[in-house]
């Protein structure tokens, strides 16, 4: 599927499709380092919750770190993630891909080390402990077509493969194989 110029992100690398909502959690990659991988996660907060807004708030700084038991032990936490894609579809882009989101934390993919300096995030709203929604892969389908056709994408790795023993997402409900069918 040909991708048009209006797909593409800017020079910055926001995408016009995604509802933009700027997050302060990142910095400048490394001078000269291109985009080669896409790192998928998964997210809820607090955990199994698909609604409301506390995934934005996190990556945004604005969580009530009081307003949930779990939420405690992640008090002064500061993460993002390039993209959202929630339940329904719907694509969030808080971190242009320009920049480095704080996403993969140590990681280590192909011998290379600091995976957050040469990769996108993009967490998919969900646990490991139940399937993602057909809107989300299809709108993962055509995220990941879209920075292909953008950036020296030369992978795709879950957190879990990067970051082996410390992380499990995207979870064993993932279905990598769903990301070959056409965007």
């Amino acid at each position: 599927m040909p991708i048009s110029p209006p797909d593409m992100p800017d020079a910055l690398g926001w995408l016009p499709a995604a509802r933009r909502v700027p997050s302060p959690n990142c910095d400048p990659r490394p001078p000269g380092m291109a985009i080669e991988l896409i790192v998928i996660h998964n997210i809820s907060l607090p955990p199994g919750v698909f609604a409301g807004d506390a995934v934005i708030e996190l990556f945004t700084n604005r969580l009530d770190w009081d307003a949930h038991p779990y939420y405690r032990a992640m008090r002064g936490l500061r993460v993002s993630a390039h993209f959202l894609i929630r339940r329904d579809g719907s694509l969030l882009q808080f971190v242009p891909c320009a920049l480095r989101a704080w996403h993969a934390g140590a990681s280590r993919w192909q011998g290379r080390e600091r995976c957050n300096d040469f990769s996108i995030g993009i967490e998919l709203e969900g646990s490991d402990d139940v399937p993602f929604d057909d809107a989300q892969y299809a709108a993962l389908r055509r995220l990941v077509h879209t920075l292909k056709a953008a950036y020296p994408i030369g992978g795709i790795a879950g957190h879990s493969d990067i970051a082996p023993g410390r992380k499990s997402d995207p979870g064993p409900h993932f279905a990598w194989h769903r990301l070959d069918a056409p965007a």
